[in-house]
């Protein structure tokens, strides 16, 4: 049986097949973190297939002493970082409040990709990209703070102010939307 240390020196070597492998094991946490980054499926997918152009571009670059979806969601981050600057203020709709509440109700584990966006847009006014991306992997990829910080380059404490500052905008945003 391959590793995925196996399959990536294969990647190194150009083998598209271990590439494909690659991108199918990967590309639901690179349209995970797109969605609920962006807020946007169209534009997380293509994040999706920017990164993995920019994974199959730069798979030289790859240190194998670091997690591979370390590396992965670096180089995804930092393509939402840049669409997030670019874009324009995401406001939440009407209709965001009723998925948000129906959520909340139903206290539901799976949600479909327009329901993510729903209740992102809802929470998320307000964050700085910086904030948006370290609340995201923290709070909704579950990574732990070590890893957030080599994949955002913040130091410690930067990521803890961010963090802090993203759940307090959110709290209050619940707040003001009737949630305690």
């Amino acid at each position: 049986m391959q590793t995925e240390c196996d399959i990536i020196i294969k990647c190194k070597d150009g083998n598209k097949e271990a590439f494909r492998w690659v991108v199918q094991q990967h590309q639901r946490l690179v349209f995970s973190l797109g969605l609920k980054m962006l807020a946007d499926e169209e534009e997380a997918k293509d994040v999706v297939q920017e990164t993995f152009i920019r994974v199959w571009q730069r798979i030289s670059d790859y240190d194998p002493q670091r997690p591979f979806t370390t590396w992965l969601y670096t180089i995804a981050s930092r393509l939402c970082l840049d669409r997030l600057k670019q874009k324009r203020r995401i406001l939440p709709l009407p209709a965001d409040e009723r998925v948000l509440q129906h959520f909340a109700d139903e206290s539901q584990q799976s949600l479909e990709n327009s329901e993510w966006v729903a209740i992102v847009r809802m929470l998320a006014e307000g964050l700085s990209p910086k904030q948006k991306l370290v609340f995201t992997l923290c709070q909704m990829e579950g990574l732990p703070s070590a890893e957030v910080e080599l994949i955002t380059g913040l130091d410690a404490k930067q990521v803890k102010s961010n963090l802090y500052v993203a759940r307090q905008t959110i709290r209050e945003r619940l707040k003001r939307l009737g949630y305690e």
